[in-house]
Formats: structure tokens, C-alpha cells, sequence
């Protein structure tokens, strides 16, 4: 790559530009010279002077040196160690205006996909304290010692947090705890990659899993490190090698709970879980909402089962299909303690799941992929079963614009969407798409 662009800017150059616009990622878009110009954690008419430090044919990429005069909707971060910890991309802005923000990127990312929308799309937002239920910190040793936290923006070298508004008051606690006791076992914290956390939503329950670099039979001996976190209802660690890796539990119970659409969710600590405690069941319910009632529906990447468990009732049936097997065991538990005989869950992945179903005229599609998206060969799968109607669910506006382009060359468009704010202060945004038969 060169150091220099045709229009004269290199690595190093020193520019004066005024943010245009926000853009996925949390970047700021301006421009020198007709140049596009990107600037991490640039606001809307921010004007500042910043340092190009890479580029391409296309843009250059450059670093704030200097605010020069802020943009009308900046606020001084609550978080003192933002901007340095990457876990927020928005701790400077007022929130209404992340909230209309995040519209316009969604809008833009769905256009730049060929699938744009020019409707309504309501967003519902949160609490910007407290709302993470779910949160892995990083564990390294630096200059000043060992530090746990998130790591810094496009790097893997971790800021010590010594606490994160992202989550409770009860779980900065555990993960301060967890250190102190750790940097005391030279023997231990060596072997320890992370601290994943996960709490119930009332904040009744907390679970903490180590994840480890060591065999199994090492790991277990941190099990007295639990002594250090009494008020944790659930202690283990994750060990092992490749397919071999597996948690171990080493204290109490593995699990949280949260409510959703009337029913109580067990989940692990392994299973994937919204992590947003307000938000949740504002999700579920656009998702019975957007679903008409009746038929078979088939929910992919279903998780511990919230949407399958909340349309049940609905339903003529409903077949859930998630791959992660600690998952799948979650949402059998939860729909047998819900007493639902409509329900089964499928350990398979979504492809392979979608083909094992037996298409049924009129059925309903959940889908709520992984940050990549459902793929264009899922996508065809599911349309070419004529489904009455799919709610996508979303957490990447770029690749639901390019699902929902692929939906609509088979035949399905968008005829409603909604937005939940579940990440404050990240560029995240969780998207609610109802796709129809044209």
C-alpha cells in the first residue's frame, strides 16, 4: 500500500475537516478535497483537526488530535475511561440523538445493500446503566500489572476497567474480585483468558465462568477462588483443548433467569442470551406482534427459546432449530416448565434444521442470525419454502441489507420494521424486519 493517495494526503498528514455525518462502526464521515475522510468517534459537525494514519484508494482513515469545535449534540462521557476502552463508540453524545443516529445509519446501510426503506421505523431505547446481563472481560498482564476489562478500539491490548456502566453495580464487583484473587496465584491467573459473567434480570441470580488456556484437571483446582465471590450463585471454568473444551461447573448452579412474553427463561451461561435486561421483553413481543397466528413456525437460531415460547400459544406448532447444545437442552427445559406440548427444539444448524422440517403451507419463519447474518444460501432455502411470512431479527444493519436484497430477489419484501436500542452507547442496534410474499 502506499503512503500516499492521488490526492496528495499521506500516512501522517495533518488535515482540518468537519464530520458530515455518522456511519457504521461508529465512525464519523467527512471530507478534504472531495477525499472521504474517517474518523473513529467523529460526531456530526464535530470540527476537528486529525492525523491520517492509513488509507485506500477509496477514503483515509484518520485520528482526532484536536476538537476544534464540537457538534451540537456532544455531552462530556459519564464513562472516565472512554475513549480509551473500545466498549462504547457513542459515551459522548446526547442519547435522543444516538437514537436518530442509529435511524439514519440503519437507513443508509439497508440503501448502500439495495434494500432500502423509506417507511416508519419506531425505535425503542433503554436505561444507559446497568442494562448488560451478559459481559466477557479480558484478562492480560501489562507494564502496571494485570488488567481485566475490554479492549481497546481495533486492538487486543485490554484497558483495566474498574468498573463498566455497561453492567451492575453486583457484577463490577465479581470481576474486581476475581482479579484481586487471581494477581495473588501467579500459578492461576496465567492460565485465565477471560471472566465471562452472566446475571438474571432482577439481578437474583450471578454466574461466573472462568475461561481458561489449561486441561481439565488443572482448571478444577481454582475451584476455591468461589470463596472469594460468595455471593455468586454459580462458579465454573472452561478447559480444555479444541473439541475437547468443554465448562466445568464448580460451584452451585450454572444458570440465570429472565422473563420474556409472560414466561420465565432458564439459560447457562453458555447458551447465547439478549444481554439487554430492559429491553427483552419489548423484543419478544414486536416479534408476536410482526408474526401472524396460526400455522407452524419454524425458529431459527433459536436460542434457550424466548420467540418460540412466546408463540406458542398462537401456533399450531412450533419447531425451534439451534445448534449450540447447551442452548437446545435450556429451551426443552423452559418449554417443558411452561407445560407447552406445541414446541420442539432441533439441535442442528439452521440449514441443515430448515430441510429436516416438513414444509407445511402457510408456516411462519423466525430467523436471528449471528452478527454475519443469515447467508445467502439460508435465505433461498427459506424462500423457496413459501413461508406466509419471515421476521428477521437482526443485530448488523449491513448484513440485513444484504439478506433482505437476497429476500427480495426471491420474491419476499420488508413491510415493516422496528428498532430496539438494546447496546446504548455502542453503534450496535437490534432490527425487527417482517418480510412478505409479494
Amino acid at each position: 500500500m502506499n503512503s500516499r493517495d492521488e490526492r496528495g494526503l499521506r500516512a501522517g498528514s495533518v488535515v482540518e475537516v468537519v464530520v458530515e455525518k455518522g456511519v457504521y462502526r461508529g465512525l464519523g464521515l467527512a471530507r478534504h478535497e472531495g477525499q472521504v475522510v474517517f474518523v473513529p468517534r467523529g460526531l456530526p459537525g464535530d470540527r476537528v483537526r486529525a492525523r491520517v494514519h492509513s488509507h485506500t484508494s477509496g477514503y483515509v482513515r484518520a485520528e482526532v488530535e484536536e476538537l476544534l469545535a464540537p457538534g451540537p449534540s456532544r455531552r462530556a462521557s459519564p464513562c472516565p475511561f472512554f475513549p480509551a476502552c473500545g466498549g462504547c463508540s457513542y459515551q459522548h453524545l446526547d442519547y435522543p440523538a444516538q437514537l436518530a443516529l442509529k435511524d439514519q445509519v440503519l437507513r443508509e446501510s439497508l440503501s448502500r445493500a439495495g434494500a432500502a426503506w423509506e417507511g416508519e421505523i419506531p425505535i425503542v431505547g433503554s436505561p444507559e446503566r446497568g442494562w448488560r446481563t451478559r459481559a466477557s472481560f479480558h484478562l492480560a498482564e501489562g507494564q502496571e500489572g494485570w488488567r481485566l476489562g475490554l479492549y481497546a478500539e481495533g486492538t487486543h491490548r485490554v484497558v483495566d476497567l474498574p468498573y463498566c456502566l455497561q453492567v451492575s453495580e453486583a457484577m463490577n464487583r465479581t470481576q474486581r474480585a476475581l482479579l484481586a484473587a487471581l494477581v495473588e496465584r501467579a500459578h492461576w491467573v496465567r492460565g485465565v483468558r477471560e471472566v465471562d459473567l452472566a446475571e438474571s434480570g432482577d439481578g437474583s441470580r450471578l454466574v461466573a465462568a472462568l475461561e481458561t488456556a489449561m486441561a481439565p484437571a488443572e482448571a478444577v483446582s481454582l475451584a476455591p477462588l468461589a470463596d472469594t465471590v460468595p455471593w455468586l450463585t454459580g462458579f465454573g471454568v472452561v478447559a480444555g483443548h479444541d473439541r475437547q473444551r468443554r465448562f466445568h461447573l464448580l460451584r452451585g448452579e450454572p444458570y440465570v433467569e429472565n422473563e420474556a412474553g409472560g414466561r420465565r427463561l432458564r439459560s447457562h451461561i453458555g447458551s447465547f442470551f439478549q444481554g439487554n435486561r430492559f429491553l427483552l421483553g419489548d423484543l419478544v413481543a414486536a416479534v408476536v406482534d410482526l408474526t401472524p397466528r396460526g400455522g407452524t413456525v419454524l425458529d431459527l437460531y433459536a436460542g434457550v427459546g424466548p420467540f418460540a415460547l412466546a408463540l406458542a400459544e398462537g401456533a399450531d406448532s412450533v419447531v425451534g432449530v439451534e445448534l449450540n447444545p447447551t442452548a437446545v437442552n435450556d429451551a426443552r427445559y423452559n418449554a417443558e416448565g411452561a407445560r407447552l406440548r406445541n414446541v420442539r427444539f432441533h439441535q442442528r444448524d439452521a440449514l441443515e434444521g430448515l430441510s429436516s422440517v416438513r414444509v407445511t403451507p402457510g408456516e411462519r419463519v423466525i430467523l436471528d442470525p449471528p452478527r454475519t447474518g443469515a447467508g445467502a444460501e439460508l435465505v433461498r432455502a427459506i424462500a423457496s419454502r413459501r413461508p406466509a411470512a419471515v421476521v428477521y431479527v437482526s443485530c448488523d444493519p449491513p448484513t440485513l441489507g444484504r439478506d433482505l436484497k437476497t429476500f427480495a430477489g426471491q420474491g419476499y419484501v420488508p413491510d415493516a420494521v422496528r428498532a430496539f436500542d438494546l447496546f446504548p452507547d455502542t453503534f450496535h442496534l437490534e432490527t425487527v424486519v417482517r418480510v412478505l410474499p409479494q
